[in-house]
């Protein structure tokens, strides 16, 4: 059997890892556009930062294509896939055949039109190594930055980059941060937090038209800036499976166990999307721990075994400036709040199971949130008063737990 994986990220990673754990002489071939072995993206922002390395933010050791028996074509591109030949072709004309594919292509920057874009010289995206070496590469200690995005990625460049430049504005047309995983009290305290690190938000706005050095915002104010970062989301990379015959959606349309609707062709990661069980729903689910069990799933299915993955929950890790953030599942359903000074928790129980979690601060043992969201289970048989208040209690038999509470008084 002949592997092909386009891609080269977490999903590939554990697609590679699937196929060996079933085949471990099948040839594998990796191509990818990036000339680097596999790395984290997410730690983009912590190499501006100065808190990692390159050498640190590889997914696995220098010698993992090596002792895994991968050939890698990196730096180039896959252009074209003929899924009646089972052949990729490369941007540099060679033509790599194929029993197997997996399509990991990932996503790209999503840059809206806006006028005068083009005006602008120093103009960078966020997502990959190479355009936070390109954006470190433009900054200066008296540089003025603005970022166009208060999602994630424009977030995590803004901690990124703090130290080593003047001044940061962040314009977003949403009325908060980070809408589409906080809900208004949590979004509320994260920006103060990242307020009182230096940042200015200008939020319910938006640019209205670009200068070379200026921005002129729908509002009639403007903002002077030395360095612009568009981080107002991405795309799933689906052209080159929608012209292989694949299904697409929003994203690469793939089954539990990773296949496209196209027979020998896979797909994982960011570009696809799947069932999110905590709505019911397809979508896309842009996040590691489920594009390597995409991938890794993918895998063993690509060389004959059996594996499915069918409980994708959206979930979210993140810190800014030292306060960790944690989200995951969905937030409709019966809400159960705490607050504290510096702690926010929501839990987002539906037809007696938890859906979701919002916690801010305070983030111990969450992994245990997230199995019950994970495995579905039925809050009327677990301890769901004492998960709410200690689930790490929950790791130990109920004598236990009424001795630890006993002693917690």
């Amino acid at each position: 059997m002949n592997y092909v994986i386009i891609g080269n990220s977490t999903a590939a990673v554990g697609c590679i890892e699937g196929i060996r754990s079933v085949d471990p002489q099948g040839p594998i071939t990796v191509i990818s556009d990036e000339p680097y072995a596999a790395y984290s993206r997410p730690l983009i922002s912590y190499l501006l930062y100065g808190s990692t390395t390159e050498e640190k933010m590889r997914i696995r050791p220098d010698d993992f294509y090596e002792k895994m028996k991968v050939k890698t074509f990196l730096g180039k591109e896959a252009v074209r896939v003929d899924s009646g030949r089972k052949a990729v072709a490369l941007d540099s004309g060679e033509s790599i055949p194929f029993d197997r594919l997996l399509i990991a292509t990932g996503s790209r920057p999503f840059v809206p039109p806006m006028r005068g874009l083009d005006k602008v010289g120093k103009r960078f995206s966020f997502l990959t190594l190479d355009d936070a070496k390109a954006l470190e590469s433009a900054l200066t200690p008296q540089s003025r930055v603005l970022i166009v995005g208060a999602g994630l990625i424009g977030l995590k460049c803004a901690e990124g980059i703090r130290g080593r430049v003047g001044s940061i504005t962040v314009v977003d047309l949403a009325d908060r941060i980070l809408p589409s995983i906080l809900d208004e009290a949590g979004s509320e305290m994260v920006k103060k937090h990242i307020e009182q690190n230096g940042i200015k938000f200008l939020l319910g706005d938006s640019v209205a038209e670009f200068e070379e050095n200026r921005a002129r915002l729908k509002s009639g104010g403007t903002v002077d800036f030395d360095v612009l970062v568009v981080a107002v989301g991405v795309r799933p990379n689906t052209e080159l499976a929608a012209e292989a015959g694949c299904e697409v959606g929003r994203g690469v349309a793939i089954d539990e166990a990773s296949a496209t609707s196209v027979p020998g062709i896979y797909a994982a990661g960011d570009c696809c999307e799947c069932r999110d069980i905590t709505t019911g729903q397809r979508r896309v689910l842009a996040i590691l721990p489920n594009a390597y069990l995409q991938g890794e799933t993918a895998g063993v299915n690509m060389a004959g075994g059996e594996k499915s993955f069918a409980n994708a929950v959206p979930m979210n890790a993140i810190g800014f400036f030292g306060l960790h953030v944690l989200t995951a599942g969905s937030y409709d359903g019966e809400e159960i709040v705490e607050t504290k000074p510096g702690v926010y928790k929501k839990l987002i129980v539906r037809d007696h199971l938890l859906k979701g979690f919002i916690l801010i601060g305070e983030i111990a043992r969450a992994g245990i949130y997230t199995s019950l969201i994970r495995e579905q289970t039925p809050l009327d048989t677990v301890d769901f008063e004492l998960l709410k208040q200690k689930p790490q209690l929950m790791a130990f038999t109920a004598e236990r737990r009424a001795v630890k509470l006993g002693g917690a008084k």
